[in-house]
């Protein structure tokens, strides 16, 4: 196959051929840039195809000039380019860019990549743990009264369950089901089994939450592949995972703007994907959902349409998001438990199509009640403090 994008016309399938992570964890030894190249590395073995093939390249949060840096570094000179950054739900935001541009024909496989020492930085003081994301533009208006990232989470948490009488009980649930996931992950940082009663009594943070309530902090990368329909049978996977539907959306970043608490945007990117798709939540197997903190993960079951607004605390404490649930989510564990190196929006998408593939491992596979493969899935990403969303819809065939 050439490596320069053609004309063609109608619009092509786009399937996700390569995903595979970088190291994760604790890793003291690598710089963001050689998690990116390894986890690049990765995602090129597992789809079988070599580095020329690569003519567009998706990346943000290194360097001053983040995918040109990220291009140089990877030996990479790509036609087609996209930097959008808007925090964890990046990664689906460009997903659903790069698989435009690929069913239009201006590029022919691209690739998303990212690599993150957050961690590492922090224990070697390289840099501090950021409350805020500065004092500049509207945020100059919030700063002055402390309002830390943290705390814009927890007051709109603190809101749902003012409005519909979410516990916190329900709120610890997410994470304790979190960790059940994770348990079955060897990848994953934190394996050990919690209770309701760990998340409750654990570091308060911000009221409501705990430190088990918070997403843990890690090193690591991820990659992914998208490639045009042509490229597929050239590929490893002998199961191609497509690209169903995508959206996006973004909502605010002054909390004075964001006209209600309880809403995130995945309200609008989950259900533009959906319809896009062609499929409702309900033919969804599982999901792979932004968990930065337990009011996340269940807003964004809400707001996808997996339950009504406002029962998402009666729907998280059945125990459905486990492997063996109703509704599978987080099967890695989530940044909850598995890893979380920053803008961990890729890492959905990794683990939603290993997953899709079969080839999540024998302890955390999870299967239809038929006990066939799982066929649809859907990850969504939140950046910000809600402030945006994409979402992506995936389907193995």
């Amino acid at each position: 196959m050439s490596s320069t994008a053609s004309v063609v016309t109608g619009r092509r399938k786009v399937a996700i051929v390569g995903a595979a992570l970088a190291d994760c964890g604790r890793v003291d030894d690598m710089t963001p840039y050689a998690l990116h190249a390894q986890a690049a590395r990765r995602a090129l073995a597992d789809a079988g195809l070599e580095r020329t093939a690569i003519d567009g390249l998706a990346s943000a949060g290194l360097g001053t000039l983040a995918p040109v840096e990220v291009a140089e570094y990877l030996g990479l000179r790509p036609t087609w380019v996209d930097s959008t950054s808007v925090g964890g739900s990046t990664w689906e935001v460009m997903a659903a860019h790069a698989a435009d541009a690929i069913a239009a024909g201006h590029a022919n496989v691209v690739l998303l990549v990212y690599g993150s020492t957050a961690r590492a930085d922090i224990k070697a003081g390289r840099r501090t743990g950021n409350l805020s994301f500065g004092a500049r533009g509207p945020l100059q208006f919030e700063v002055p009264y402390g309002h830390t990232l943290i705390a814009k989470y927890a007051m709109a948490a603190r809101r749902h369950m003012h409005a519909y009488g979410t516990t916190l009980e329900q709120l610890a649930s997410v994470a304790v089901q979190a960790r059940a996931n994770a348990a079955a992950n060897p990848e994953a940082m934190f394996r050990t089994p919690i209770t309701v009663d760990d998340v409750l009594s654990s570091a308060p943070i911000a009221d409501p939450f705990t430190k088990l309530h918070c997403c843990l902090r890690s090193d690591g990368g991820a990659a992914i592949l998208l490639a045009a329909e042509e490229y597929v049978r050239d590929c490893r996977p002998t199961v191609p995972v497509w690209v169903l539907g995508t959206g996006e959306y973004v909502s605010h970043t002054t909390m004075s703007e964001w006209p209600d608490f309880t809403v995130s945007p995945a309200a609008v990117s989950g259900r533009l994907a959906f319809e896009r798709a062609g499929v409702r939540p309900s033919d969804i197997d599982f999901a792979e959902i932004y968990d930065a903190f337990t009011y996340m993960t269940l807003v964004t079951l809400e707001d996808l349409g997996f339950c009504a607004k406002g029962e998402g605390g009666a729907f998280v404490e059945k125990n459905r998001l486990t492997l063996t649930g109703d509704l599978p989510v987080n099967t890695d564990g989530g940044g909850l438990s598995a890893q979380h190196p920053g803008m961990r929006g890729l890492f959905l998408l990794v683990e939603a199509v290993r997953q899709l593939r079969g080839e999540a491992g024998p302890d955390r596979q999870i299967h239809t009640p038929d006990g066939q493969l799982p066929r649809l899935a859907v990850a969504s990403g939140t950046g910000g403090w809600f402030c945006s969303s994409g979402t992506v819809v995936l389907g193995r065939g």
